[in-house]
């Protein structure tokens, strides 16, 4: 009876394998085993020649049969489940195969998220895991491992793998740093276990490097380092004024041997106490110049002392040095410009500097070009100068730094609206003054008369030109006001021709004209500076009520000498008239005939 029990139990236990058919594989062997030494221990038993058979040995065979029936069912069933499990291999092996190509597909156009602890990155994360993406399983690893390095009592080599049926563990104690599944591993072409081993010595040293950048030893090494730092800054700043002042206490004492006074000519353009205030200002500004540098380079060191603050050292570092290193490459790459540019103005400059000696020998009469007259040369020079160097500013400006931003051409454009809009009466001037020179109106030097002004030409220049008047005072007037007004060159005649001079006077009826005639010629004739040829002549102007206008004109060849000679050719008239007993009605006056004197 115990023996049908046993085998009974044995069969339930097959029928529990059979529904899970990983445990049937992993035990079969066992239990064959098993079912083995129950059937030899029972065949033992029938066989025994020495044991007496019993009635019931008939139900001893069939209880033989069954078991034998059982052993043959186990090996089909242990047959059955090493199919399944091929089957099952088979299946996760294309499963993972197809996995690859997909992994081996997205690698080309797929980053992975760095987990990054410090500015330093361990490992990239390229799968998702328990709902959480790659960035966020990335995030979630940099603050487990920031926060075991930062603990002053952990120990790294403590860090250990936990091999799960579906994941591979890094662990902590109870904290899971990292959990990997076969699908980052094959992001990697490597098992997650050894994945898991790779990221776990990462891990390790790691938490070592943090542990012995977050320690208390190191912290008072720090603070040690910090006000060695300040204390030799300090030292370096007091170090150099004292230098500053050592150093002007020495120029002080030997400026008057080796310094002298520089002239420009006969100026005196620095004495020897100004050359001192030059040199000291120069020096103050390279003592400021090496403190400031002392700073720039202190500053980022106390910074980065402390692991809290390094990055912000970086960062005022990158302040200063990002800036210097963008001008220093901007020059660089400038350099080829500047060749076009020094080219650009050296062509320029020598054809200036020829039209200016075609300048000088033409003005000076040396050089002569038919319908050019010299007093063009001057500024005929300067117009051309001008446009030439208008021309070479637009050749350059395609090359000056910047002038392709809109910034640059804004404010160029800008500044060309405001001379535009601010310099209309000026440019009128200028164009003005260019008309006025071809027109050779007046030369310097010359008197004429504009409007009421009458005076000699002083100065000519593009927008005005000034006028010195009779009263020697000096008119400033626009040019174009000159261009729009009536203009009278007194000198232009007396070089060529002769300017005539006249003067009217009256004389009564009574008095017959032909002495009248004779009297003013003769004046003219004594007055110094009148031209005797052309001779002077006499003109009848008109009869009025009482009297007999007449005209005395006489040439002359100065025109500065205008007002001399009329004056002088008044004082004549009157000697030569009461001489003559010939009185000039100019002004009217009465003579009452039958008084008596």
């Amino acid at each position: 009876m115990k023996l049908i029990f046993r085998f009974f139990f044995i069969c339930f236990a097959y029928m529990l394998l059979a529904g899970h058919a990983s445990f049937v594989a992993a035990q079969s062997s066992g239990a064959s085993g098993f079912l083995d030494a129950i059937a030899d221990s029972l065949m033992d038993i029938t066989d025994d020649p020495a044991r007496p058979h019993k009635p019931d040995s008939a139900r001893w065979l069939n209880t033989r049969q069954k078991l034998e029936e059982s052993r043959l069912n186990e090996q089909n069933l242990q047959m059955e489940i090493e199919q399944l499990k091929l089957q099952s291999y088979a299946a996760d092996s294309l499963k993972l195969a197809q996995q690859k190509e997909v992994v081996d597909s997205l690698r080309e156009v797929t980053t992975g998220v760095p987990v990054v602890v410090e500015e330093d990155t361990l490992f990239y994360i390229y799968t998702n895991r328990g709902g959480l993406s790659p960035t966020q399983r990335s995030i979630q690893i940099s603050e487990m491992i920031t926060r075991l390095g930062k603990g002053n009592n952990i120990i790294p080599d403590s860090v250990v793998i936990l091999h799960e049926d579906f994941t591979t563990d890094v662990m902590y104690g109870s904290q899971v740093i990292i959990s990997l599944t076969d699908k980052d591993g094959l992001w990697l072409d490597m098992s997650r276990d050894e994945l898991a081993k790779q990221d776990r010595q990462i891990i390790v040293d790691t938490l070592k490097i943090l542990q012995d950048k977050y320690s208390l030893m190191r912290l008072i090494r720090n603070i040690f380092l910090f006000i060695l730092v300040i204390i030799s800054q300090c030292a370096l700043i007091w170090l150099t004024n004292f230098l500053y002042r050592k150093l002007k206490i020495k120029i002080d004492s030997v400026k008057e041997k080796y310094l002298k006074p520089i002239y420009i000519k006969n100026y005196q353009f620095l004495s020897i106490n100004r050359e001192e205030n030059v040199i000291f200002f120069i020096l103050n500004i390279l003592r400021y110049v090496l403190i400031v540098i002392q700073l720039i380079i202190s500053i980022p060191i106390l910074f980065s002392i402390f692991p809290q603050t390094e990055n912000l050292a970086m960062q005022i570092f990158s302040y200063i040095l990002t800036p210097t290193k963008k001008i220093f490459w901007s020059i660089v790459h400038y350099i080829p410009n500047l060749f076009v540019i020094a080219i650009i103005w050296f062509i320029i400059h020598y054809v200036v500097k020829m039209i200016g000696y075609l300048e000088k020998e033409i003005a000076a009469g040396r050089l002569k070009i038919n319908g050019f007259y010299p007093d063009w040369a001057k500024p005929t020079y300067g117009i051309i100068r001008f446009l030439l160097y208008a021309f070479m500013v637009a050749l350059i400006y395609p090359y000056l730094p910047g002038s392709d931003s809109r910034v640059f051409q804004g404010i160029s454009v800008f500044v060309g609206l405001i001379v535009s809009f601010g310099s209309s009466s000026a440019i009128g001037n200028l164009i003005a003054g260019m008309i006025i020179t071809y027109m050779r109106p007046f030369q310097i030097g010359d008197r004429i008369k504009i409007n009421d002004v009458i005076g000699n030409v002083l100065e000519r220049t593009p927008i005005v030109t000034r006028i010195r008047t009779l009263k020697n005072e000096i008119v400033t007037i626009p040019n174009s006001t000159i261009m729009n007004s009536q203009t009278t060159n007194l000198s232009e005649s007396a070089r060529t021709t002769g300017l005539i001079i006249h003067l009217e006077i009256t004389c009564g009826y009574e008095t017959p004209w032909k002495d009248v005639h004779q009297l003013l010629l003769a004046a003219a004739e004594s007055t110094q500076n009148v031209m005797s040829d052309p001779h002077p002549f006499v003109h009848e102007q008109s009869f009025n009520d009482f009297d007999v206008a007449y005209e005395i004109n006489a040439y002359i060849s100065d025109a500065n000498l205008l007002t001399q000679v009329t004056n002088d050719l008044r004082q004549n008239i009157q000697d030569k008239f009461k001489e003559a007993g010939i009185s000039i009605l100019s002004p009217h006056y009465y003579i009452q005939k039958g008084d008596k004197q």
